[in-house]
């Protein structure tokens, strides 16, 4: 279905585009479409035409976005769309220029998540020895569980045995809003879990007191979200990790690693249970600003000389 303004032609051959020259995922051009559509109305309703977009234009729609009650991440995701759109329409000598080209989108670059790179992550998990009973195999669960499937800690803390589809290999979380969302188990955090579960979790039991959480302390009791950032804290300073390891980094990495590696964005932000997919793409810019510096390190020509 096209837009009703004058961009409506330019919208469809920007997102063929974004398909048979890109190879961009359907939900991303479907995110791109809605940005491109709302903007081309917003177009209409004053008579705009493309030749008439400029810079101060655009400003003024960011505010009109932030005014209509838009989250500030969702108007930075729209105003990126813009840029990319118009850069697009220069190129192709729609426009004699790009009038997005110095347009100010917002300062992601605070608000970037920190990460862990694979191979610490991989140092992290391999230092506990699950034969460490019981607490090895229980804090190796908890990484492998925080890593492998992304949890928040408060959904681990509050996670439940009957909550593991063993069969499916999917745990079934309840996360914001009381929402109920199903997340993989994958293969390395099933093996932990299950050696918790059968060797380790036995010995936290104490007699006479009932235990409904899954991941237990020393006393027998529920984890809290506190002990658990503590446990995370000392092992990885007894693996010899430098940054600084807390719960929701693992989170982080767990996407931004997924992203890496080829993953739709949409089916993470299913496997996170974000409800706006713009809260999901900030870890595009991770991927990018990773991809920059790589190019900077390795590339003949990514370094000015010194």
């Amino acid at each position: 279905m096209g837009s009703p303004g004058s961009f409506a032609v330019h919208i469809e051959s920007f997102l063929l585009h974004l398909a048979a020259e890109r190879g961009l995922s359907a939900n991303y051009r479907l995110s791109v479409r809605r940005s491109l559509e709302r903007f081309d109305s917003w177009c209409a309703e004053r008579g705009l035409e493309p030749a008439q977009v400029a810079e101060p234009l655009l400003a003024e729609y960011h505010r009109s976005l932030h005014a209509a009650g838009l989250a500030a991440s969702s108007c930075r995701v729209a105003m990126v769309h813009l840029r990319i759109f118009f850069r697009h329409l220069a190129a192709k000598g729609v426009l004699p220029h790009n009038p997005a080209a110095l347009l100010e989108t917002g300062r992601a670059g605070r608000n970037l998540p920190e990460t862990l790179g694979a191979e610490h992550v991989a140092r992290l998990l391999e230092s506990i020895d699950p034969a460490d009973l019981p607490f090895g195999a229980r804090d190796r669960a908890i990484l492998e569980m925080l890593y492998g499937s992304g949890l928040r800690v408060s959904e681990l803390v509050n996670l439940r045995p009957e909550q593991v589809d063993w069969q499916e290999m999917f745990l079934r979380i309840t996360g914001k809003g009381n929402k109920t969302r199903y997340v993989p188990l994958g293969g390395m955090a099933a093996e932990s879990l299950r050696s918790y579960l059968q060797q380790g979790r036995p010995k936290l039991l104490r007699p006479g007191r009932a235990a409904a959480a899954l991941f237990l302390s020393n006393r027998g009791t529920q984890l809290t979200r506190e002990r658990i950032r503590q446990i995370i804290k000392a092992r990885a300073a007894a693996a010899g990790i430098p940054e600084n390891v807390y719960p929701h980094i693992m989170r982080h990495s767990f996407a931004s690693h997924l992203l890496e590696n080829g993953a739709d964005l949409r089916v993470i932000q299913d496997m996170l249970g974000h409800a706006d997919l713009a809260t999901t793409q900030v870890y595009t810019h991770v991927e990018q600003k990773r991809l920059v510096s790589l190019h900077r390190a390795f590339h003949p020509r990514g370094r000015k000389e010194k």
